[in-house]
């Protein structure tokens, strides 16, 4: 079973960002099946996505850390207004993260949610979100 997770601050970001769970969602899909922009090691993926930044549609890139199986967790997100893309201090520090994220048991895993660190989303919002 597939699991997808939002860090808390990529949730604030995304939230403002004005993008979807069902978008996030969209982008895991198109993952699954080979669509990612970049590999940029360490299981640390970017995906460029769609977002409705103050009613417009404009193109925004997420990072993701992932197995490519099972775990896909959102780790940060940009528009593509503001930036282009990470710097390698950024990147060490989002594949650190990734790791850590994608050792957690299935406990800490329940814990980081139940805490308020991640925020699990699934397929199933993505029928009621419309």
């Amino acid at each position: 079973m597939r699991r997808v997770f939002k860090t808390k601050t990529f949730r604030r970001w995304s939230r403002n960002a004005g993008i979807s769970d069902e978008v996030l969602y969209t982008g895991i899909d198109e993952m699954t099946q080979g669509l990612i922009d970049a590999a940029l090691g360490g299981r640390v993926y970017k995906k460029r996505i769609r977002c409705l930044a103050a009613g417009n549609v404009a193109g925004a890139r997420t990072i993701t850390g992932s197995n490519l199986e099972d775990r896909w967790f959102f780790l940060y997100g940009f528009e593509k207004k503001d930036r282009t893309t990470i710097d390698t201090r950024e990147l060490a520090a989002l594949q650190a993260i990734a790791g850590a994220l994608l050792a957690l048991d299935a406990k800490l895993l329940e814990k980081a949610v139940v805490e308020g660190e991640l925020e699990e989303i699934s397929n199933e919002e993505k029928s009621t979100a419309q």
